[in-house]
C-alpha cells in the first residue's frame, strides 16, 4: 500500500501562495494547513493576509483562526496537533497540503523539532526587561554564562534568539543545548516540497502593494484593539509593533507604513535564505502552475 503524501507549499511572504495553493488543494481534493503561525490568531486578519471566505469555503482550512492572541502556542505543540490530525486526515484521503512560510512550523511537521517547553509569559517578560534595561551585551554575556555551547552555535546578533534560549535556559533550569538533539524524526507519509519564487523587484513591489492594500482594508484600526497588548508576544511582530510605535507617539504614521514594509522585505528574505538550505524544495515562478501540477503528479505517482 502506497503511503499517504503530504505536499508542502512554501516561500517568502507576498510571493502568491494563498491563490495557488486553493487551485492545487482542488485539483488534488486535499484540505490545507497552515503552516503561517500568524494566521493561527483569530484577531489577526488584515495584518497576517488570512485567506479570505470565498477562499476557505473552497477549500477546507485548517489552523486558521484556531487560537486567540492571549494563547501559548509554540512549533513544538503546532508539530504534535498536526501530526494527529494528519493521522486522522490520511485515514480517509491519500493527499494533505501544508502551506505558509513560517520556516520554524514547516519543519516541525516535515523533521520535528525537539522537544522544547512553552514559555510562560512572566519568563518572557523578564528576559525582555532584561534586554531593554541592560542591552544586547548583558544578555549575549548570560548566555554565555548560561550555556556556553548554545552561545557558540546561535546567532548572537539575532536578539529574540537569544532571548529565546535565555527563556529555555531559566524553565529547565539547565543549558537549553542539553536538550536540542537536532536529529530528523521519520514521518510516516511521503513528503513533497515546493517552493514559490519570483524575482527580487517583483517580489519586493508586490510586499509594498500589500501593505497599501493592507492599511486600506483597515489594519490601522485592527491594530489599534488590541494596544493595550501590545507586550504580547504574538503582537511583536510585522505589521503590528511598527503600528504601535506609531500609536505611542515616537513615529509618524507615514514612517510606519514605511518600516512595515521595509520589515516585510527583510522578513523575505530571511525566510528565503532558510528554504535555500533546504535541497528537498523544488522551485517554481507561481506563473508556472501547469509545470507545477505535473510535476506534483509526478512524484505522487511514482511514490
Amino acid at each position: 500500500m502506497n503511503k499517504p503524501t503530504l505536499l508542502v507549499l512554501v516561500g517568502p511572504t507576498g510571493v502568491g501562495k494563498t491563490d495557488i495553493s486553493v487551485r492545487l488543494a482542488k485539483h488534488f481534493a486535499a484540505p490545507i494547513i497552515s503552516s503561517d503561525s500568524r494566521q493561527f490568531y483569530k484577531e489577526l486578519k488584515i495584518g497576517t493576509a488570512a485567506p479570505t471566505e470565498k477562499e476557505l469555503e473552497q477549500v477546507r482550512h485548517y489552523f486558521i483562526g484556531s487560537h486567540s492572541i492571549f494563547d501559548l502556542y509554540n512549533s513544538g505543540q503546532y508539530e504534535l496537533d498536526v501530526l494527529k490530525l494528519l493521522n486522522e486526515l490520511f485515514s480517509t484521503m491519500s493527499t494533505v497540503m501544508l502551506v505558509g512560510g513560517s520556516m520554524m512550523y514547516v519543519d516541525a511537521v516535515c523533521k520535528g523539532i525537539d522537544d522544547i517547553p512553552t514559555v510562560d509569559e512572566e519568563t518572557r517578560q523578564f528576559w525582555l526587561n532584561e534586554y531593554k534595561e541592560k542591552g544586547a551585551e548583558f544578555i549575549i554575556s548570560e548566555l554565555k554564562r548560561l550555556d556556553p555551547i548554545h552561545y557558540e552555535l546561535v546567532d548572537l546578533q539575532n536578539h529574540k534568539r537569544v532571548l529565546h534560549a535565555l527563556e529555555i535556559c531559566s524553565i529547565i533550569g539547565k543549558p537549553y543545548s542539553e536538550i536540542r538533539t537536532g536529529q530528523e524524526k521519520k514521518r510516516p507519509f511521503n513528503i513533497i516540497k515546493i517552493g514559490l519564487i519570483r524575482p527580487r523587484e517583483e517580489l519586493y513591489e508586490r510586499i509594498n502593494l500589500r501593505v497599501d492594500k493592507m492599511m486600506e482594508d483597515g489594519l490601522l484600526e485592527e491594530a489599534r484593539q488590541f494596544y493595550e497588548f501590545r507586550h504580547l508576544n504574538t503582537l511583536n511582530t510585522v505589521g503590528y509593533k511598527e503600528l504601535y510605535e506609531y500609536m505611542s507617539g515616537n513615529i509618524t504614521l507615514e514612517e510606519a507604513v514605511e518600516l512595515i514594509k521595509r520589515d516585510s522585505r527583510r522578513y523575505a528574505k530571511r525566510q528565503l535564505s532558510w528554504f535555500n538550505n533546504d535541497k528537498e524544495i523544488h522551485w517554481f515562478h507561481p506563473g508556472d502552475e501547469d509545470e507545477i501540477l505535473n510535476f506534483v503528479s509526478k512524484k505522487i505517482q511514482d511514490s
